[in-house]
Order: C-alpha cells, then sequence, then structure tokens
C-alpha cells in the first residue's frame, strides 16, 4: 500500500508507542496530503511525521516544527474535538483538496526553514520606518507577530501556488474557502492575518512560473510585504 510507504520513507515519529498506530482520521488526512508529502520527498526536503498520542487544548490538527536541522509535521488529532472544526463549512467532497492545500502550507514552512532564511526578508528589501511601543516586551512581541504574519502569508501563497499547479480547475475553491478563513480575524495583523497576501492571489496568473511552487510565490509575497502594515 502506498501510504504506509510512504510514511515510513519520511521516517514516522511519536511521543508514544501507543501512537505507531494511525487512527481513521489520521490515516485519512496523511492520504490527502500524500501528493504534497510525495513531493517534499522528492525534493529532499527533511521532514519527519509526529503523530501526538494526545492533543493539548488549543492545538490544531495539522502544524510545522523544528528541531535540530529538520523539520516535524505534526498531527494533533487524538482527544482534539476541533480536529476537523476547520473543515466543518465545506462539502466532504472537497475536504482532501483543502487538507492538501493545507499539507503545502505546511511544507511551505519547512521550505524557508531548510532554506536558512525563516524569518529573513527577500534579498533586496529594504524596511523602512521605525517601530515604537511603551517597553522592549512589547516591542519584542510586535516584532516577532510581524516576522510569523509574514511567514504564515508566505506559506499560504504557497498553498495557493500548489493548488494552481496541481488543480488549475479548483483553485477558486481553495481561494474561496482560504480567503474567508484569513477574513475572520479577532485582532488586526495578528501572526495569521495573512490577508495583505491573499487578497492579490485572487487571479492565479499572480504566480510566476518557477523551478518549484516555493519559488512561484516570491514577487507576491515581496508585494504583500509592501502593504502589510
Amino acid at each position: 500500500m502506498r501510504k504506509p510507504i510512504l510514511i515510513a520513507s519520511l521516517c514516522l515519529a511519536s511521543t508514544a508507542a501507543g501512537a505507531s498506530e494511525l487512527t481513521e482520521l489520521e490515516t485519512r488526512w496523511l492520504r490527502a496530503a500524500a501528493p504534497v508529502l510525495a513531493y517534499s520527498q522528492q525534493i529532499k526536503l527533511p521532514i519527519d511525521i509526529v503523530v501526538q498520542p494526545r492533543a493539548k487544548p488549543g492545538d490544531v490538527p495539522l502544524a510545522m516544527g523544528f528541531d535540530s536541522g529538520r523539520c516535524k509535521l505534526v498531527l494533533s488529532m487524538r482527544g482534539n474535538p476541533d480536529a476537523e472544526t476547520i473543515l466543518a463549512s465545506v462539502p466532504a467532497t472537497d475536504r482532501n483538496l483543502l487538507i492538501e492545500a493545507m499539507t503545502a502550507h505546511e511544507v511551505g514552512h519547512c521550505w524557508r526553514y531548510a532554506q536558512g532564511v525563516w524569518h529573513a526578508l527577500p534579498a533586496g528589501f529594504v524596511e523602512v520606518g521605525d517601530e515604537h511601543a511603551d517597553s522592549a516586551e512589547l516591542l519584542a512581541a510586535s516584532k516577532a507577530m510581524r516576522e510569523n504574519r509574514r511567514e504564515e502569508g508566505y506559506a499560504d501563497l504557497v498553498a495557493l501556488a500548489w493548488t494552481a499547479r496541481q488543480h488549475p480547475t479548483e483553485y477558486g475553491h481553495v481561494y474561496a474557502w482560504l480567503s474567508a478563513l484569513r477574513s475572520e480575524q479577532p485582532v488586526a495583523h495578528n501572526a495569521h492575518d495573512t490577508r495583505a497576501w491573499v487578497r492579490l492571489a485572487s487571479d492565479p496568473a499572480v504566480f510566476e512560473p518557477a523551478a518549484t511552487p516555493f519559488d512561484d510565490v516570491l514577487a507576491a509575497w515581496r508585494e504583500g510585504l509592501l502593504s502589510d502594515d
């Protein structure tokens, strides 16, 4: 079977022995993610899959972490009542496509990390203006949020560029879902307020064909950086 081979080749890891046998939900998500993970393997991204034995409150179902030079794609679905809340508004027939896009988003983070450019601005980009706050702590927190928001914007564009490459006829569905998701921001300019980038990609022509989907997005990401204020 294709799925177990893929998981083994990506060094399936778990934080408890009992997590080594996948649940039906985990299996379904990994099957949907398989095209992105196979591509990641092809280009030799250092990704391990980590299955949490029990989710903590507030955990998202799929996330990317980093440890010792490797990327960790973390599934937090066991004991997580909100594991599929993010897909609640879409028909079951569309969910695999959206899981694939979410996986591309997370792999976009891994690409940045593996390239050694995490939180780095593109070459030649000059930031102007000074940011002020009442305390050094607040200033540092604001800077960290801005850096994380920029990475999230990049990853959202990767998810859309992947869709434009692999599922061009479904691009509008994925874009509409992501745009609606990002429009619901409790606080402007939080780490997931990527509207400055998402609104640029309503037309997939924004992506410039390049060697990888990670490169396709560079012009749009740079443009979004200029309007993320």
